[in-house]
């Protein structure tokens, strides 16, 4: 882990007119390190990540990234810096191939003409870099792939584009055990290849089988930010219930614990 983390949210406010979802939320997010973002159902987990992914402006408190405080009014400006989010529902297309999904907006041309074997050099690179090897052709359209696999391309699209930081949204919620596990190991490769991992997950063996960190959110407010060595799941699942672990000692901490 990097003393600096690349991501780091201070003092985040966000409201949507009288209801308030986001209550003074910190959050530090190291390279090489997955920290797993939890909180049940409420809590401001996808509130948090759409401010991050720029689809939400925050209402008040600062970003930075890199070691520098910026301003994020919008998807592309946080493409711009390197954050990259793979939503649940993937935004796959079923009727184009891998290539072409990998590619959906930002094609490679040559003049007007599509640059297909750049795209399909990068792709295939992509997906070597990350050990994926069940994919049989590039050239397959998603609609003819597992859960697994087509988690998988939603994840080497996100990271095609020299991303620092990629966001996963429940990445396994819908796969069965085999897939599951495929699908953890590239999330830990991520990591140990250099990238800042923000995992959201319910699943408290996913979390503790790949994360370095939890960060738990209860009621719109930053409960604890931990190391997953440092805790148990009881622990956990207190903080995201109760908002404390007496275990720890810790209450309703806005910060970011060690």
């Amino acid at each position: 882990m990097t003393a600096t983390p690349i991501l780091q949210l201070r003092g985040i406010d966000k409201s949507f007119g009288a209801v308030q979802v986001l209550h003074d939320v910190s959050l530090d997010v190291h390279p090489g390190e997955v920290t797993a973002l939890v909180g049940d159902n409420g809590a401001g987990k996808s509130t948090l990540v759409k401010c991050i992914g720029g689809i939400h402006a925050i209402d008040g408190g600062e970003y930075w990234f890199e070691g520098e405080q910026v301003e994020v009014h919008g998807p592309r400006e946080a493409a711009a810096l390197g954050v990259e989010i793979v939503y649940q529902d993937l935004a796959l297309c079923d009727n184009l191939d891998i290539v072409q999904n990998m590619f959906l907006g930002r094609e490679k041309r040559r003049g007007l003409v599509l640059d297909n074997t750049t795209m399909e050099e990068l792709a295939t690179r992509t997906l070597e870099g990350l050990s994926v090897r069940t994919v049989k052709s590039i050239r397959q359209q998603v609609s003819s792939l597992s859960g697994g696999q087509r988690q998988t391309v939603a994840i080497a699209k996100a990271v095609l584009w020299n991303s620092k930081v990629v966001v996963l949204d429940e990445p396994t919620a819908a796969l069965g055990v085999a897939q599951t596990a495929q699908v953890l190991e590239l999330v830990r490769r991520l990591a140990d290849n250099g990238l800042a991992v923000v995992l959201i997950s319910h699943n408290m063996n996913d979390v503790f089988a790949v994360s370095d960190r939890i960060a738990a959110l209860y009621l719109g407010r930053m409960a604890a930010q931990v190391s997953t060595s440092d805790v148990t799941h009881s622990q956990v699942v207190e903080l995201i219930t109760s908002g404390r672990s007496g275990d720890l000692g810790l209450a309703h901490s806005n910060g970011v614990t060690a």
